[in-house]
């Protein structure tokens, strides 16, 4: 074990974006575990295209948070093996410099600040993100209870309408259909 103890073998881990459905992060984040809703004070939800370029996984824009004194951004924070931050990293396209990780203070439902990472895009241009893209950001809302109010935000976002096919959607709903039949 690693000098500190228990701490130094998990990190938290703040998700705003498609990481709000368990299905999506648990497709290659094995370990990750819900910790808690917060709130992101001053930030707000953007979707755009890094340097101007379509994700080739999402067909539209991604999602990241910019700095916006007064507004406020809702994810979920969630706690997670130090084993899984290169496989985070890579989800989010750390090396191609896509997303830069940062640090950042949430506040907790319960009034905790916590400390966490989580992940800015560098370098982009505004752009709506595809249908699929918001659907999994609002099934991610709906499943951890985000406020209502916010929700509805998310519902509201408009999409490109690209319609063809998205694999790891495919991935994802067929993850959703497994834990399903699991649990049943």
């Amino acid at each position: 074990m690693e000098p500190g103890g228990e701490s130094g073998c998990w990190f938290l881990y703040y998700a705003y974006g498609s990481n709000l459905l368990r299905e999506r992060l648990l497709l290659r984040n094995p370990s990750a575990a819900l910790c808690a809703l917060a709130r992101l004070q001053d930030f707000k939800l953007e979707f755009g295209h890094h340097q101007g370029r379509t994700s080739s996984v999402w067909h539209g824009g991604t999602a990241t948070i910019a700095q916006s004194p007064g507004d406020e951004v809702w994810g979920i924070v969630w706690k997670m093996n130090t084993c899984s931050l290169s496989s985070l990293d890579k989800q989010e396209g750390v090396e191609e410099g896509i997303y830069v990780p940062i640090e950042v203070d949430v506040h907790t439902q319960a009034g905790k600040v916590l400390t966490c990472r989580s992940y800015q895009m560098k370098d982009y241009v505004s752009g709506p993100p595809s249908p699929q893209y918001k659907k999994v950001i609002c099934m991610g809302a709906k499943q951890n209870g985000l406020p209502t109010d916010y929700q509805e935000k998310l519902e509201a976002i408009e999409t490109n309408n690209y319609a063809g096919p998205v694999p790891i959607m495919e991935e994802i709903e067929a993850a959703i259909k497994a834990e399903k039949i699991n649990t049943a």
